[in-house]
């Protein structure tokens, strides 16, 4: 069997409004000022050991709710709770509902928790409640903020300090990790959502162990 080669580049040059090329959907929740919860969706996010890396509206309530208290829980959903995270999309917990954010068809929703039918369950370190059904949760505070050239965004740092899942997802005979065979996350990619496929092939970086990953951090989370 014959195959014809691909030419040289065969790329072309184009300029597409967002870069929303498949990141892993995240709840945020927060506490408002009046000491209630606050749950956004959000998919600007990506993890490099136990920091997390989130891309957040400069204006909107979770955005200052994180950099008023400097904590938050990353609720991650998994596939099967798509409509969940849809419930609250165009949701806003701001009253009055910012004007570029009206225009766009959002609306104040107050019990955000309650729509997306979610249970808030109070957390170990930080004061935000963490979504009970959703399999993966990290608690989370600030280390960092820096604003963006995106309409007012802000380029947010934060530190896990802890990490809880749901049995079901856990690697059978390991205290710590994740089945990924098991864990199905909700994915965005150019604002639609997808689930993950079956593995491909196995990869040469599971040659790597896990705990050579592992940071400072994770101790720090101890204390």
């Amino acid at each position: 069997m014959t195959t014809t080669a691909a030419p040289l580049d065969c790329h072309t040059a184009i300029e597409p409004s967002i870069l929303y090329l498949g990141t892993p959907v995240v709840l945020v929740s927060s506490t408002n000022v009046d000491g209630a919860a606050n749950l956004a969706p959000m998919s600007s996010a990506f993890w490099l050991g136990w920091r997390g890396i989130l891309g957040l509206d400069g204006t909107s309530r979770t955005t200052e709710n994180l950099m008023r208290t400097g904590e938050c829980v990353l609720n991650l959903p998994s596939a099967d709770q798509v409509d969940a995270v849809d419930r609250i999309a165009l949701t806003t917990g701001s009253d009055p509902v910012p004007d570029h954010k009206r225009q766009r068809g959002y609306r104040h929703l107050a019990d955000k928790f309650g729509w997306a039918g979610l249970t808030p369950v109070p957390s170990e370190v930080v004061s935000a409640p963490r979504a009970a059904e959703c399999p993966v949760a990290m608690e989370a505070v600030v280390e960092a903020a820096h604003g963006i050239g995106v309409r007012k965004a802000k380029c947010i740092e934060v530190r896990v300090v802890r990490v809880w899942v749901h049995d079901d997802i856990r690697a059978t005979g390991s205290e710590n990790r994740i089945d990924p065979d098991r864990w199905r996350p909700l994915i965005m990619s150019f604002q639609r959502f997808y689930g993950l496929g079956a593995q491909l092939q196995p990869s040469r970086l599971a040659g790597v162990p896990e705990d050579e990953y592992r940071t400072s951090d994770i101790d720090r989370a101890r204390t």
